[in-house]
């Protein structure tokens, strides 16, 4: 099994390299759109701004190449940026396009609460859920965001609550996202991708 792990040029590659690596996942970082189509999974780590996230991504050419995983059922998991990166738009970044896997837009978090997000929450399930198999409908996910998509979003399974609900679980079509950061989420988070590894064909 080849995991390619985009490299859109920043980011908390390493950290997510070494959490699939303990789970035995062979990893290879993906810069061009060759890498993505030969592998037989994809992950779309991301940390930054959601302009210079997509941004990197164009200058790569990875853009239509990960549209292409995306419609033919290639398993992708998107995480934090990764997830934000696959809606329409952002307001972080007002004309700058997402890989508009979705339709909606994600919106910053509301000025009534602590932003960014940063720390430890529970998630709401709210569909079944392939990806958050075998965990504790009370365990905790470290989270570090100040946008979010809504929670309304289509495909979410589970969502959080910070000034307003957002999609922190996403699944469809061999596509899984994550708001949280399952990399830093412990043992928790080490299920999750697990999970996600269990599910590559």
């Amino acid at each position: 099994m080849k995991i390619a792990v985009v490299d859109y040029g920043a980011g908390n590659l390493p950290s997510v390299e070494r959490a699939l690596a303990k789970l035995g996942a062979q990893t290879e970082r993906a810069v061009e759109p060759a890498q993505l189509a030969s592998a037989t999974a994809i992950v779309l780590p991301g940390v930054g701004h959601f302009g210079a996230f997509v941004r990197g991504l164009r200058e790569r050419n990875l853009t239509s190449s990960l549209r292409a995983a995306f419609d033919s059922g290639k398993p992708i998991l998107g995480i934090c940026l990764g997830l934000q990166a696959m809606f329409a738009a952002s307001e972080e970044a007002p004309g700058e396009p997402g890989l508009e896997f979705f339709p909606e837009e994600v919106r910053a978090l509301p000025t009534s609460v602590k932003s960014p997000h940063i720390g430890w929450n529970q998630l709401r399930r709210l569909d079944a859920s392939q990806l958050l198999g075998g965990i504790p409908e009370d365990a905790y996910f470290y989270f570090a965001h100040s946008y979010a998509a809504p929670a309304s979003a289509k495909y979410t399974v589970a969502a959080c609550d910070h000034g307003f609900p957002f999609a922190a679980v996403i699944e469809c079509h061999g596509l899984a996202a994550v708001q949280f950061h399952p990399e830093k989420s412990g043992d928790t988070g080490a299920q999750v991708l697990r999970n996600f590894l269990e599910s590559v064909p």
